[in-house]
């Protein structure tokens, strides 16, 4: 089971290096934004606002 308030943190400390997509199980995203550096910091930040909304779930679709 994953953690919001783990998500958010790693999203905000580690989200440019991918590790944020890595922790909610999509794989494909992460290396993208590992190669991109989070597409120049915009994908770090879209998906940041979208973990605290709530629109951006773990892949299996629950949160702890």
């Amino acid at each position: 089971m994953k953690n919001k308030t783990t998500a958010i943190l790693l999203s905000f400390f580690l989200g440019g290096l991918g590790i944020d997509r890595f922790y909610l199980g999509y794989t494909d995203m992460s290396i993208l934004k590992l190669l991109t550096g989070g597409l120049l910091g915009i994908l770090w930040l879209i998906d940041l606002i979208r973990i605290v909304v709530g629109s951006l779930k773990p892949k299996n679709g629950s949160w702890a």
